[in-house]
């Protein structure tokens, strides 16, 4: 919902006031979790601003946003319809090359490269689908599926360590940045003041939410609760 500066994006028209309406019906399910603090993709730097407009919309839900995101349609109404009281942004900005495959001379194993990346989905028929095809609700239903994360680890970071030079690592090292970039949103997340009662909605992209589905599963710090005893 709203920009992206991913390579890629599903297409959804976040102006249709259907969509909206739709978005808002699964605001009500996320609410039942009640999250007492809401994290959202965006820098810590804009927390400020952040917490003044989520303040905003809860003064006022029907306030017009501009170029309404993912935030301001789905996590302050989340928020509102919980009592939320602390939202904030965990992003870290990193970039790294999706492309650098293409972009040398790969001796590694560009074959099985190749093969893989001319249609990735085609190794995982549980979610291949045509997303276009899909209403709102079954698109977030595909996207937090197991098979899916895995498929999003595999096809923006993993696959990047079968495309490297002879005695280089390219692919490698452009992975290990996305990984980086992940491993620095779960130091985001580490950095916010939680108590034993509080109660986390994370909203994020979902490359970023499988790495996290990771790292909170191994994390004796936290319990993650199923996604899907919400989404239903």
């Amino acid at each position: 919902m709203g920009f992206t500066s991913d390579a890629n994006k599903v297409d959804f028209d976040e102006f249709d006031h259907e969509n909206q309406r739709k978005i808002h019906e699964i605001a009500k399910k996320i609410a039942l979790f009640k999250p007492t603090v809401i994290l959202v993709e965006s820098s810590p730097e804009y927390n400020q601003q952040l917490q003044l407009e989520y303040k905003q919309y809860l003064e006022k839900p029907d306030m017009f946003f501009k170029n309404p995101n993912e935030i301001q349609l789905l996590a302050y109404e989340i928020g509102r319809l919980s009592g939320t009281k602390r939202i904030a942004g965990i992003d870290h900005q990193l970039g790294y090359n999706y492309n650098i495959g293409s972009e040398i001379k790969n001796t590694i194993d560009s074959v099985w490269y190749i093969k893989y990346f001319k249609n990735p989905l085609a190794y995982y028929p549980e979610v291949n689908v045509n997303f276009d095809s899909l209403q709102l609700f079954n698109k977030l239903k595909i996207t937090n599926n197991d098979t899916y994360l895995d498929y999003l680890i595999t096809v923006n970071a993993d696959m990047l360590t079968c495309a490297g030079t002879e005695n280089g690592f390219e692919g490698a090292d452009e992975a290990a940045k996305f990984y980086q970039r992940n491993l620095r949103m779960f130091s985001n997340l580490n950095r916010i003041s939680l108590n034993t009662e509080d109660r986390v909605f994370i909203l994020m992209g979902a490359a970023h939410t499988a790495f996290f589905r990771d790292f909170i599963r191994r994390s004796p710090k936290y319990k993650m609760v199923n996604t899907f005893e919400y989404l239903k």
